[in-house]
């Protein structure tokens, strides 16, 4: 999302792998899960206008986002299959 902030909130499930990138900068991976111990938490906030990729670390994973201000598609880009960001 271009223009807004999104919470990913854990549900469920195996944790969540997610994957942040904001041009000019390295990715940075954090892992979305209640195994505080193990350094997963609960919540994740993404930035408005960073890039962003999520993958379950298990069989399935229950996840939610809160977006603010509210989602509206024209500020959504998705990018195209096996694109990955240029590190710096």
């Amino acid at each position: 999302v271009k223009d807004a902030a999104e919470v990913w909130h854990f549900h469920a499930g195996a944790p969540l792998a997610l994957a942040m990138w904001e041009e000019g900068s390295a990715v940075m991976e954090q892992v979305l899960g209640i195994d505080l111990a193990a350094g997963e938490r609960p919540q994740i906030v993404v930035p408005a206008g960073w890039w962003q990729s999520a993958r379950s670390l298990g069989e399935w994973t229950l996840v939610g986002c809160t977006v603010a201000p509210g989602f509206e598609f024209a500020a959504f880009e998705l990018a195209e299959p096996g694109w990955q960001p240029k590190q710096p």
